[in-house]
């Protein structure tokens, strides 16, 4: 008898080590009544299986191809073998021929009960879990968890993450199942150590590393995201590398190599570039030579930017070929081809270029495609398109068209229209692939003020509203200064045509005060009620006219209690406005009265986008005309400018801004010697937060102030002391007449990361001035003695005790000692007027807006630096919202 035996067992489920053992061995006769022994090649008498528990032996014996009446060989049982774990579904299989009884026993690999993440923490289990193709009530297998640790460390790679391990275990449960658990080590990310560049002669390794988007981890660089090493990025690198050579006139530059190397901790990179200069290039002769009738080549010619001589730049051989593009695009050739032809003269380093433009047909518009709007109807997007199917075509009106759709608000920023051919060669489709984001605004806004304590201001816009380009607004605001609620709608286009109607309807409550010892004194409480409807249309493609009526009543009031004689008309002086406790500008303002004004604005606007204009200026004058009825009559006029530039391809845009008002008035209220001025307080201009930041709100401009007093005795004589504290000064802002505003900004491109966050810093300088108002009629009021009924109060003076250190008033209606020096009156409060000048205030401060995940979030700190006396100022504010 001989015994062939053939087995693998599974050592260590953690560590997935497969022993393979074959053994064929001959068993020595035993008993005298022992059957005869088999030959190697008997034929197979039987196959059994056993082992299985979920599987049916027929299932297992057709995995093999040993049947029965075969002759046993050693090939075929290794054949079997490998077969049956070919299959992954058996930890260990063992095959035994017995005198032509085969015995084939196996033990099956376990079901996955569940696969747990342990130890991720950068990287969430829903960023994972895709890469895991295992899965719960699948059938375990070692080949398919290699696989899985292959992806999820490969996901860390790609995050930067080169010391990452992950450890699979796993966990046996009854009814041979497991638990799946990989252990992750997530490790710090890999950052690039050192940037080395071998070959520069020109330029020094500092000025080539600042060409580069990956940055060397240093301390200066802590909120760069290029700081972690990305194999594409040291692929666009090169690139970026070679651009730079060849504006700077090396054409003949390449990167030899560039290596990465991990270091032995796997926790930095160093990379090291290999390059070679060359030799630097200067323009030859450079010409343009035109197949198109409607191109001259002559003139094209002399218009190129680049001269012979020049030396050689790359990016301006770019600029001229899109150039000429956008020329031809601009009298309907929207697929001529322009290639410049290079002609390289080494031994006098020049570079002679021939832009040829190949002969090409005028393309006219087939048909508009409009792709991906599912809530936005096709006429929204249609009459922002600049051309119409069966129009010629022209490249300028194709870029216009995309400005104007992303300045809708409802697309992405990167919205593009695309340029495909037609049915034949002088046809042109365009399509336009949106992706509509959302349109409704939840907004937010919160702030602290040293005037007005905690601020508060909701907004909901839909800005297409049942996506007809509709908008719809309403918004709410609360604050210790005042109290609004506004309902708004805007039709863009009525009746389909060029039209704009919008209205307004609004309730205003303002309430303006000032402190005294901490505590805030309520002056003058203003309700407004009224509508506003407006309607506009475009005069061209850039010019817009827009005319608006207005109807406002306003009621303006101080609280009787406080700032009236006898406000219960019990006593004998009548029941009015008592200026010693108002103030004389304060009793001028009350009052009931409806003001109705007519107006327009003239807009000039060239800027790419009306939400986050990148380029481009625009240019508006407005003026309001109120008297058509009414009881209010003036003129207010205002002109405001914006100018952007994108500085560079990586994202700085500069902006410039201006604007300035001025209101006349058409009626004649009173005296100016009596401190009347003809613009009634509540219609002059102000300015503070949020126009010019780092003041508070009508924190700049003409106020007046109330200086109260304290008796001291210095040097032995009584003297009134201002309490100059600012807390206990009244402080009322009166506005003027004139005011301008200037501001510069700076938004600051950050790294891919921050971008990715929605982080846009940027810096800025805010100037501007509000002035020109008549002085009022200011106050010096003295301290009197209690008055009785019969009795006037008597004014009060200061005396000096015989110990000389504190004052004793005295009432008395004699101004002067005995000896003919003049009393001390005791001071009650003074009035002060500062602000009314044109000098500028300036500030200076940095912002942030930031897409949190709770919604856009700006704020900004500025500080003063140039002031006037009586201006307030504030450090920072912030306000929040969010999007549906």
């Amino acid at each position: 008898m001989f015994k062939t035996s053939v087995s693998r067992t599974l050592l260590g489920a953690s560590a997935f080590a497969v022993s393979v053992a074959l053994s064929s061995a001959p068993v020595m006769a035993q008993a005298a009544d022992a059957p005869a022994p088999a030959v190697a090649d008997a034929p197979i008498r039987s196959i059994s299986v056993v082992g299985t528990q979920r599987l049916e032996a027929d299932t297992v014996r057709s995995y093999i191809r040993l049947r029965a009446g075969q002759a046993w060989t050693q090939a075929g049982a290794d054949q079997a073998l490998k077969d049956l774990y070919a299959t992954e579904l058996f930890a260990d299989v063992s095959i035994r021929n017995v005198a032509g009884d085969v015995t084939i026993e196996v033990r099956e690999n376990p079901v996955i009960n569940r696969i747990i993440l342990e130890g991720n923490k950068r990287i969430k289990n829903d960023k994972i879990e895709p890469e895991i193709k295992l899965a719960p009530r699948q059938i375990y297998s070692r080949s398919k968890v290699r696989a899985d640790v292959a992806r999820i460390v490969e996901l860390y790679k790609r995050q930067g993450r080169f010391a990452a391990q992950v450890e699979p275990k796993l966990v046996q449960l009854d009814q041979n199942r497991v638990d799946i658990v990989f252990e992750i080590t997530e490790g710090p990310k890999s950052k690039v150590r050192q940037i080395n560049i071998i070959g520069n002669d020109k330029f020094s390794d500092g000025q080539l590393r600042g060409e580069m988007v990956t940055k060397q981890a240093r301390l200066t660089s802590i909120f760069s995201s290029g700081t972690s090493y990305d194999p594409d990025r040291l692929a666009f690198d090169q690139q970026k590398l070679r651009q730079f050579y060849l504006t700077e006139g090396y054409a003949d530059f390449r990167v030899v190599s560039a290596v990465a190397e991990l270091t032995p901790d796997k926790k930095d990179f160093i990379i090291t570039y290999v390059v070679e200069e060359g030799e630097r290039y200067k323009f030859g002769d450079v010409k343009v030579d035109s197949k198109i009738r409607d191109f001259k080549s002559e003139a094209l010619t002399s218009s190129l930017r680049m001269k012979k001589g020049d030396w050689y730049n790359a990016k301006m051989v770019e600029d001229t070929v899109e150039g000429l593009s956008e020329s031809a695009g601009l009298f309907g050739y929207a697929f001529a081809d322009v290639s410049p032809q290079f002609n390289r003269d080494k031994d006098t380093l020049t570079m002679n270029i021939t832009f040829d433009i190949a002969e090409a047909e005028r393309v006219f518009v087939e048909r508009i495609d409009i792709n991906g709007n599912t809530i936005t109807q096709d006429k929204v997007i249609r009459r922002e398109f600049r051309l119409n199917e069966g129009d010629a075509f022209n490249s300028i009106q194709v870029k216009r068209t995309a400005d104007r759709i992303k300045s809708l608000g409802y697309f992405q920023e990167d919205l593009e229209v695309e340029q495909e051919k037609g049915s034949s060669d002088d046809r042109i489709v365009l399509t336009t692939n949106v992706e509509e984001k959302a349109t409704g605004e939840l907004s937010l806004s919160a702030g602290f003020s040293s005037i007005e304590n905690f601020i508060f201001q909701g907004s909901i816009t839909q800005r297409n509203f049942r996506g007809k380009g509709q908008e719809l607004r309403t918004n709410i605001s609360y604050s210790s200064y005042s109290k609004s609620a506004e309902i708004g709608f805007t039709e863009p286009y009525l009746f389909d045509r060029s039209i704009a109607l919008s209205g307004d309807i609004f309730r205003r409550d303002l309430s303006s005060f000032n402190f005294f010892n901490n505590d805030r004194n309520t002056t003058y409480e203003q309700a407004t009620t009224g509508f506003q409807i407006r309607t506009g249309v475009p005069v061209n493609e850039f010019l817009y006219f827009q005319a608006r009526y207005g109807l406002s009543y306003d009621d303006i009031s101080l609280d009787r209690g406080l700032f009236f004689t006898d406000p219960d008309g019990t006593g004998p002086l009548p029941s009015t406005c008592d200026p010693v406790l108002a103030g004389r500008f304060l009793c001028d303002a009350i009052g009931k009265r409806l003001t109705s004004t007519l107006g327009y604005t003239v807009m000039y606007d060239t800027r790419d986008s009306r939400l986050r204009p990148t380029r481009g200026h625009s240019v508006s004058l407005s003026q309001d005309f109120a008297g058509l009825g009414g009881d209010v009559k003036y003129i207010r006029s205002r002109l405001n400018a914006n100018k952007y530039w994108r500085l560079t391809d990586s994202g700085f845009v500069f902006s410039l801004s201006a604007e300035g008002g001025y209101i006349h008035p058409l009626e004649n209220r009173g005296s100016s010697a009596a401190g009347i001025d003809d613009v009634r307080l509540t219609d002059r201009f102000y300015l503070g937060e949020p126009q010019i930041r780092g003041f508070d709100i009508r924190g700049v401009g003409p106020r007046v102030q109330r200086i109260f007093f304290d008796g001291e005795i210095q040097n032995g004589v009584a003297v009134n002391v201002p309490r100059l504290d600012r807390k206990q000064i009244q402080d009322d802002a009166i506005g003027g007449r004139a005011y301008y505003l200037g501001r510069a900004e700076l938004e600051i491109p950050l790294g891919s990361g921050a971008k990715e966050l929605g982080l846009r810093p940027s810096i800025f300088v805010d100037a501007g001035a509000v002035f020109n108002v008549v002085t009022p009629l200011l106050q010096t009021i003295q301290e009197r003695s209690t008055a009785t009924t019969t009795t006037p109060s008597l004014p009060l003076y200061y005396t000096v005790n015989t110990s000389g250190t504190t004052p004793v008033l005295e009432t008395t209606t004699v101004a002067t000692n005995s000896d003919g020096s003049a009393r001390v009156p005791v001071l009650r409060f003074e009035e002060r007027f500062f602000g009314d000048s044109w000098k500028p205030r300036v500030s200076v401060g940095i912002g942030v807006n930031w897409n949190s995940p709770f919604g856009p979030f700006r704020i900004d700190v500025a500080r003063a630096l140039l002031k006037e006396a009586g201006d307030d100022t504030k450090l920072f504010t912030f306000n929040v919202g969010t999007q549906f």
